[in-house]
């Protein structure tokens, strides 16, 4: 990675924001060893060992959105998101000029027009709870955040099904047991390798790749051509 700083006493903090977002003080070893152990993931491991599971610096933004993200293909997510960044987002001047503006903060969506926003009645409701509860510090979604309790608090609020939670308790919350069985893509993936494919019987599977399931969730999704395992262009 290559680093651009305005300020060198940032360089600290930087390496360590990099070390959680990219996962690196993960035990690869320990978490390819348990999951080789079933034999019908064990193929995945051997093509490509070593995971790691991508995640954020900024859990409200994440969380943000998982919420644009529900129902709808990862370009329209994407879309979504681009739109919320040009309206609320903070411009910047980045040197590398690749970066426009800054993610909203919870408090600058928190006084957003719901009406303004191009989705569904229930998914406004559902993003306006969210920041307005981050806003308000209601709820905390940060690193050192109790993973069950965040899972709790996440699922009190309305349109927050068992997808949207345990992404954010993956990606956000660095729980490495997060696990995603009513994903399509994990669900196609069972399918193909011969494992349960319906939600509760996965679940019930999975009991023995704990606790790394969020690792399986990376190699269930090399199965498929998902966009996690493409770059950025």
């Amino acid at each position: 990675a290559r680093l651009s700083l305005t300020d060198p006493r940032d360089l600290t903090q930087a390496i360590s924001r990099c070390r959680w977002l990219l996962d690196l003080d993960a035990d690869p070893v320990a978490v390819d060893d348990r999951l080789r152990t079933d034999p019908l993931l064990a193929p995945l491991v051997e093509a490509g060992p070593g995971r790691r599971v991508p995640r954020t610096v900024d859990g409200a933004e994440f969380a943000v959105r998982a919420v644009l993200g529900q129902q709808v293909s990862t370009a329209a997510a994407r879309t979504h998101a681009a739109r919320l960044v040009t309206a609320h987002g903070v411009e910047v001047d980045d040197p590398e000029g690749g970066l426009t503006h800054l993610f909203p903060t919870p408090e600058a969506l928190a006084g957003l027009d719901p009406e303004t926003l191009a989705l569904p009645r229930t998914r406004r409701t559902t993003l306006t709870t969210l920041v307005a509860a981050l806003a308000d510090g209601t709820l905390h979604l940060g690193t050192g955040t109790d993973w069950e309790r965040a899972r709790t608090e996440l699922s009190a609020l309305p349109g927050f099904g068992p997808w949207t939670v345990e992404a954010i308790a993956m990606r956000a919350l660095g729980d490495p047991d997060a696990f995603l069985p009513t994903d399509l893509g994990i669900r196609r993936a069972a399918e193909r390798l011969g494992l349960p494919a319906t939600p509760a019987a996965l679940t019930a599977r999975a009991a023995d790749w704990r606790p790394w399931r969020a690792y399986a969730v990376q190699y269930l999704w090399t199965v498929d051509d998902h966009p996690i395992n493409h770059l950025p262009a």
